[in-house]
């Protein structure tokens, strides 16, 4: 049976993957997370005592640890996820994403070159690392009907994007350089289950729910494309059993919306899923709250994801329409999750101001 070593597997793409990959796979999966802010192993509940799932606390950034991983589990395969993901976070703080996002991809791509060098002919050849990526990495697309392909110019914006950025180069170095088998994808905004609530769909979701306002970036107008994350966790799996060494694969929803449509959206959902409002609340809509934007903010993202439909057969099965009702059934549903999780360090603060 194949063995996948995956990491950040209990954030929210990568749990999703490790869920799908163990309840619809022939595959056993091997987790490695730090367990920062925003891994969090319960959602990962239904699959912790399956026996092809294991877990490993540890930092990417750890030689020794991931050596010992590599050794200890003989993955046939790297599926690599962990990284600092929040776009305002890494205004505030942007070390922690060259951290990890920089030097843990070149850790773990250093290990990972040394353990498939020492594999017999046969392993040698099927091992694959496959890179997860973001669509921010190619920049702002304002002013053009243009969508982001598999070869657009990289021009990062944030010190996220720019760190994402940093480590598709060092993979495709240590491709060009080393022979190391890669495969990148890059994948639009993901949402669905188990999201950590600073993203802007939970964080509306859950500020409607307890009365709060409801911030919008300055007009509201900036533009994603919208990847319900179950549709990408069978993508990646797709691409890393199917895709071809050296390839790149955009992953997209072709769901562009303006970020206050997709408030406005959430706000009927409500409206029609959980009825009772808070205290003083008449419409969810009326706690919608414009705020100033964040600096360097890119104005529209859109993926082109034609290569991997014509190449792989992958497409999305949810519509935004059918996501979004899905998750917010979800989060209605599922209050013991994210309670936990406001029990914890994140306040439903709006970050990335710059201050």
């Amino acid at each position: 049976m194949m063995k996948i070593l995956l990491t950040g597997g209990a954030g929210f793409i990568g749990s999703a993957t490790v869920r799908y990959i163990i309840g619809h796979c022939q595959a056993s999966v091997v987790n490695v997370d730090k367990l920062t802010y925003a891994g969090n192993l319960n959602s990962l509940s239904a699959v912790a005592d399956n026996p092809r799932y294991h877990f490993e606390q540890v930092d990417i950034c750890n030689r020794s640890e991931l050596e010992r991983v590599f050794i200890q589990h003989q993955p046939d395969l790297v599926m690599h996820l962990a990284a600092e993901s929040h776009v305002d976070r890494s205004i505030d703080g942007p070390a922690a994403f060259i951290e990890t996002n920089i030097v843990g991809t070149y850790t773990l791509l250093e290990v990972a070159r040394s353990y498939w060098n020492g594999l017999d002919p046969q392993r040698k050849a099927a091992f694959l690392f496959h890179h997860i990526s973001t669509d921010e990495v190619f920049g702002d697309l304002d002013g053009t009907d243009d969508l982001f392909t598999e070869t657009t110019p990289y021009a990062p914006s944030s010190p996220y994007s720019a760190s994402k950025a940093s480590s598709d180069h060092l993979v495709r170095a240590w491709h060009r350089t080393y022979g190391l088998p890669v495969i990148i994808t890059n994948c639009s905004n993901n949402y669905g289950p188990y999201h950590f609530p600073e993203k802007l769909i939970p964080l509306i979701i859950l500020n409607a729910l307890a009365g709060k306002p409801l911030p919008v970036y300055g007009k509201g107008n900036q533009i994603r494309d919208w990847l319900f994350v179950e549709d990408h966790a069978r993508a990646l799996y797709k691409v890393v059993t199917e895709g071809k060494v050296g390839e790149t694969y955009n992953i997209g929803g072709h769901n562009e919306k303006q970020n206050i449509e997709v408030v406005q959206t959430l706000c009927a959902l409500l409206e029609e899923l959980a009825p009772d409002k808070p205290a003083g609340v008449a419409r969810y809509q009326d706690l919608i709250t414009y705020v100033a934007d964040r600096p360097g903010h890119d104005l529209r993202y859109a993926i082109d994801a034609g290569k991997i439909e014509q190449e792989l057969g992958w497409k999305p099965q949810e519509s935004f329409e059918s996501g979004l009702r899905k998750t917010v059934q979800w989060f209605l549903a599922n209050k013991s999750w994210w309670q936990a999780v406001l029990d914890g360090s994140y306040a439903m603060q709006r970050l990335g101001q710059g201050s």
